[in-house]
């Protein structure tokens, strides 16, 4: 571990150098590159150099242990600090473990109502909403690209876009298959039914990182559907989107103008393109794939909404919380915290 921190620390003294050198910061695409890099193995640094002040003092205070004078005072010190290194050791494990370098994008979010009928589609409603407290308590903007409802107020399926600080490493463990057992509205019988909903969760891919050929897209047009007034439904502003090569089909049909909506399908179909170029490499690394809380595969059931009992249920970490008001409210950062830890826990048992 200290030989790679070295490493990192010599790294980082480099990047000093580069990201001040005038040639360098003329090309701005290249400093742009290295500022990153450095604020990516900062934390690092200042926690390795913290490490290496504290262990300093130590051998220090030993010295001092033969003054007489000084020797209680030194030993007080010296208990002191020994107690420091092993926290700090801990922390810097954790900054060492490999960072996914989508963490700090924005969030494109498909929610799907599944098996269970109207059931299912108005479960998938309630975890739309859920969503979009949960972005509202982070001050994160929740932009509607596309929305299919039903007559009863459900969702077939919706398509968001979560703008802020940090939104992908909080909800990228959300994607999966969820499921809900309750007595549903539209039972008299007072049955519990069981039905699920899909959770995708895409980080919001630059074009640089997606290239795509003009020619292999097939653009159509059409009227929106749904609420929105008189404009909605006399203008062809709706856009759909078929990527030939993959068969890959998005829709936007939420803004007035034909362009807002291209432009908003175009980042859909990339997040798209990038999520399955992810899966195929995942699907080649095995061993990886191993340290993951979850696959983030549509299939997976990963959590169970019990209302009757008032009981949520990750199936991945096997933790089960009491309060699902609360988390149906937006309250999941427990579940969310919960979720992260045991991801890096599991990704230093692989180290």
């Amino acid at each position: 571990m200290f030989d790679k921190l070295e490493s990192v620390e010599k790294r980082y003294e480099e990047l000093n150098m580069k990201i001040s050198d005038p040639e360098v910061i003329a090309n701005q695409s290249e400093w742009k590159k290295l500022m990153k890099e450095h604020a990516d193995i900062e934390d690092i640094v200042e926690k390795y150099r913290e490490y290496k002040k504290v262990v300093n003092t130590i051998e220090e205070l030993k010295e001092m242990l033969n003054d007489k004078e000084m020797h209680d005072l030194a030993q007080a010190e010296l208990d002191e600090s020994k107690e420091k290194l092993p926290k700090i050791e801990e922390e810097l494990k954790l900054l060492l473990v490999p960072k996914d370098p989508n963490d700090d994008k924005n969030v494109i979010m498909e929610i799907r109502g599944g098996a269970g009928g109207e059931e299912s589609s108005l479960f998938a409603a309630d975890l739309f909403r859920m969503y979009s407290m949960y972005a509202e308590k982070k001050r994160w903007k929740f932009e509607v690209m596309n929305l299919n409802e039903t007559e009863l107020g459900g969702i077939k399926e919706a398509s968001i876009m979560i703008t802020g600080k940090g939104a992908y490493s909080r909800l990228k463990f959300e994607s999966g298959v969820h499921r809900v057992q309750r007595v549903p509205e539209t039972e008299t019988s007072g049955r519990i039914h069981t039905s699920t909903a899909t959770v995708a969760v895409l980080p919001e891919v630059d074009d640089v990182e997606i290239e795509i050929n003009p020619t292999d897209l097939k653009i159509d047009t059409f009227r929106s559907s749904g609420a929105g007034g008189q404009h909605i439904n006399k203008t062809e502003s709706a856009i759909r989107i078929t990527h030939i090569p993959t068969g890959v089909v998005v829709e936007c049909q939420t803004e007035r103008s034909q362009i807002q909506n291209r432009e908003s399908a175009m980042k859909m179909l990339r997040s798209k393109l990038y999520e399955t170029e992810l899966e195929k490499q995942n699907s080649e690394l095995a061993a990886a794939r191993r340290s993951q809380v979850g696959s983030g595969d549509r299939s997976e059931k990963i959590r169970t909404y019990n209302f009757p009992q008032g009981r949520i249920t990750d199936h991945r970490i096997g933790l089960s919380m009491f309060q699902v008001d609360e988390f149906m409210n937006g309250g999941i950062d427990e579940m969310v915290d919960a979720l992260n830890a045991a991801d890096q826990a599991a990704k230093l048992s692989d180290e």
